[in-house]
């Protein structure tokens, strides 16, 4: 992938200021572009203090190599939503980890990634950008390089990467709709598991319920923050925790997992910006509770 930016106004005196400022990259990344020379001005490699003209053409080279040593390329079958020359977007199945582990060395969705990427010739690290836990199903973001990655997660940070999901909650929810801002920490002496805590992170959920039954309801959850198991907590926390859950609630009959599917994501494209809204269908294990 190459950067371009075409000088158009006298706004920017040096090549350092509209990489940082117009194309918004990172110190850490611009200090690797620089000792590569990846930088170059109307074709030109240059030093990126160099003064700029309007007319002038600046480009960054994102194609170089990288190398992913602790991730074993492991071929499976990767159900793919989306791809192009900046990210690729996947619909994870449950029960797949997103990345290796000491439990999960060679089967996570990384091993997946890194097999596929060799085997279309892209030689770079592996980059999620979203994070789903092993049980939950849907939608999740790859970037094919450092640049991506980098944007991805600003927009994150700004709210503008949307993250909806369904969950299948237990009980009927006395509210339709709802918001639920309660701050979520690690619980104690716990590496997995969190909380409810004054003393946690902000966390906010809005949810809509779209469908009810008997002793379960179906909601719409809409992530406003990125708390570690910030769903599970909220829904559990409010009496209503996902069916399935043994963490936050207790197994079900009616489902071997945590009823949770990243099921619509939005965001803007960092190179083309343009707004890309990508959805996943339920799984199968979900579709059948809405059977019921």
């Amino acid at each position: 992938m190459i950067l371009k930016y075409v000088v158009q106004n006298e706004k920017y005196k040096s090549i350092h200021q509209i990489l940082k400022q117009e194309l918004k990259i990172s110190s850490r990344l611009l200090q690797k572009l620089i000792s590569n020379k990846y930088v170059s001005l109307n074709e030109t490699i240059t030093d990126t203090r160099n003064p700029v003209s309007i007319g002038d053409i600046v480009t960054v080279n994102l194609d170089f190599e990288e190398e992913s040593e602790n991730i074993v390329p492991t071929k499976m079958q990767l159900d793919i939503i989306f791809e192009d020359e900046a990210f690729l977007v996947l619909n994870k199945p449950s029960d797949i980890a997103v990345h290796p582990s000491i439990l999960h060395y060679q089967d996570s969705l990384s091993n997946g990634v890194k097999y596929y990427f060799e085997e279309i010739g892209l030689h770079k690290k592996i980059r999620p950008v979203n994070r789903l836990d092993l049980h939950t199903s849907g939608l999740i973001v790859f970037a094919k390089n450092e640049y991506v990655q980098e944007c991805l997660i600003m927009q994150m940070r700004e709210n503008l990467f949307k993250k909806e999901y369904i969950a299948i909650v237990s009980g009927q929810l006395e509210n339709q709709k709802g918001s639920i801002h309660l701050p979520i920490a690690r619980k104690p002496n716990s590496i997995i598991e969190r909380c409810i805590s004054s003393d946690g992170q902000e966390a906010i959920t809005d949810y809509e319920v779209i469908q009810s039954f008997k002793d379960y309801s179906v909601v719409k959850c809409f992530l406003k923050t990125g708390r570690t198991h910030q769903i599970r907590v909220h829904m559990s926390a409010i009496g209503h925790p996902l069916l399935g859950d043994t963490l936050y609630g207790s197994s079900s009959s009616l489902i071997n997992r945590q009823a949770l599917h990243s099921y619509k994501i939005s965001f803007i494209h960092p190179i083309t910006h343009k707004k890309i809204d990508l959805h996943a269908d339920l799984p199968e294990d979900m579709k059948l509770l809405l059977k019921n």
